[in-house]
Parts: C-alpha cells; sequence; structure tokens
C-alpha cells in the first residue's frame, strides 16, 4: 500500500549562513552529513546574497515569494519571476542572488548521476503524480488546502505542510484542492 509520510514544518533545522545574509533550512537529504547524494533546502532571503561554490553538484533553485536577479559567476545574469525554475551546474554556476522583495527559495541540489525533478505550480482541482518505479514524491503546499489521495490512503494538507509519497509502482497519486505547491520527484 502506498505510504503518506506528514513531515512537520518545525522539524525543520536550519541555521543563518556565514557568508551573507540567509537563513537556511534543509528540508531533507539521502543521507546525514556531506555525503549525499540529494539535498532539498528553503532558504530565506532578504538582500543580496552569495551563492557557496560547488563544482560537484547540480541544482534546481526556484524563488518562491518575488522575483530574484541571479548574477553568474561567469559574468552573465539571469532574471527569474516568482516560480520560475534555473537549471544551473558548474559550467552555469550562480553566484549572487538580489530578491526584489524578501523571498523564500527552494533549492533541489543532485550529485553525480542521481536524476531528480521540481515542480512549482497553481493547484487548481485536481491533478495526478504518476508513479514509476523507484520513484517518490515529496509535497509542499505554500498555501490554500490540498488532500492527497493514494490508493485508499488521503491525507489533509494546510499552507506550509509538508509531505512524503511513496506509491505503490505504476498506481496514480491524485492531489485535489488549491493553492500553490512545490513538487520534487526523487529516486526511492
Amino acid at each position: 500500500m502506498s505510504q503518506l509520510s506528514r513531515l512537520p514544518m518545525d522539524s525543520l533545522h536550519g541555521s543563518p549562513w556565514a557568508e551573507g545574509p540567509v537563513y537556511i533550512r534543509t528540508v531533507a537529504s539521502s543521507t546525514d552529513g556531506d555525503a549525499w547524494q540529494w539535498q532539498m533546502t528553503l532558504v530565506d532571503v532578504d538582500q543580496e546574497a552569495e551563492f557557496p561554490t560547488h563544482v560537484d553538484l547540480r541544482r534546481q533553485f526556484v524563488p518562491l515569494d518575488a522575483a530574484v536577479e541571479i548574477t553568474l559567476r561567469d559574468g552573465g545574469s539571469q532574471h527569474l519571476d516568482r516560480f520560475q525554475i534555473a537549471h544551473f551546474d558548474a559550467g552555469h554556476d550562480p553566484r549572487l542572488c538580489q530578491p526584489s522583495a524578501p523571498t523564500r527559495t527552494f533549492n533541489l541540489k543532485l550529485r553525480g548521476d542521481v536524476q531528480g525533478e521540481l515542480i512549482v505550480r497553481p493547484l487548481n482541482g485536481a491533478m495526478v503524480l504518476l508513479a514509476p518505479s523507484g520513484w517518490r514524491w515529496f509535497v509542499l503546499l505554500l498555501s490554500g488546502r490540498a488532500k492527497v489521495i493514494a490508493d485508499h490512503r488521503s491525507q489533509p494538507l494546510e499552507s506550509n505542510d509538508m509531505l512524503w509519497i511513496d506509491p505503490i509502482p505504476n498506481h496514480p497519486v491524485r492531489i485535489e484542492g488549491g493553492g500553490e505547491l512545490v513538487l520534487v520527484r526523487l529516486p526511492a
């Protein structure tokens, strides 16, 4: 049977970043410590902040509350509107983030050959998540109310609720409601 596991927002441990005016909360990672293959973080940014240098990862990055201007290490720049996802890697590495207003950002970091997908979107009615073998879903409801239905189990969600979905392979999962959500598909 599919498993639905809540992850309480108050269980997230965070800390100010030593290099700048941001607050980082690790949402989850593949393993404890520094040997993770994937990691999800929520970062609060209210003024210009520097990205740490990473040569060994790919990053999917999205501003959740306000637009940001990204300065790249190669001197280029990239404007990201709210919910616009950017993909960064060693050849396209971000250096600075300048928010237009205080914002939370969500980061999915991947190392090696590990795959993952970050999706941020409005929810209006019902949507179906496909559940191929070997994958799981993470859901963060940013605003509104929703209900996740997998097999005969259901889990209501309120704003800022987080949920892991470990579905039975090839059994669809439904999310019903209204609001805005972050979805991440990761290897099980």
